[in-house]
């Protein structure tokens, strides 16, 4: 599940920077999220 909605949130962070349309400041904090959320499951190794 974590690693669907990381995976979908970094398709739409490079859709936005491909086509410039931002949401301001929002869709970076949620980048960094879904790459937190990928690290520590790779930490983990689950």
């Amino acid at each position: 599940m974590l690693w669907t909605i990381a995976i979908i949130l970094i398709i739409l962070w490079l859709l936005g920077i491909v086509t410039s349309v931002t949401m301001g400041g929002f869709i970076h904090i949620l980048i960094v999220v879904a790459i937190i959320v990928v690290l520590i499951r790779i930490i983990k190794g689950r």
